[in-house]
C-alpha cells in the first residue's frame, strides 16, 4: 500500500509510517524557522566559563545588580582588570 499521496503540489505522508524521533535525530537535526537555520543556545567556543561560588557583601551585590543586564560580565571585567595590570 502506498502511504504517499499528492494533494495539489504537496506530498502527504501517512503519519503512522514516519520513523520514531530519537535523541540522535534531535542532536543531528537542523532546526529551521522558515528558511532560516536556528540553533538553541550558543555554539560551543572551547572557552567555557567556570562556575564558582563567591560571597560578597549585600550592598556590593545590590550595586552590581543596579548596573542592569550584563552586570555579571561587568563584574568579571572589573576583576580581570584587578588581576591583569595594564
Amino acid at each position: 500500500m502506498d502511504t504517499k499521496k499528492t494533494i495539489g503540489s504537496e506530498t502527504w505522508i501517512d503519519p503512522d509510517e514516519i520513523p520514531p524521533l530519537t535523541a540522535e535525530f534531535f542532536e543531528k537535526g537542523e532546526w529551521r524557522m522558515g528558511e532560516t537555520v536556528i540553533r538553541r543556545g550558543r555554539p560551543p567556543t572551547g572557552l567555557a566559563k567556570e562556575q564558582v561560588s563567591l560571597r560578597l557583601a549585600p550592598d556590593l551585590v545590590t550595586k552590581l545588580r543596579a548596573l542592569g543586564p550584563g552586570w555579571q560580565g561587568k563584574a568579571a571585567e572589573a576583576l580581570r582588570q584587578l588581576v591583569e595590570p595594564t
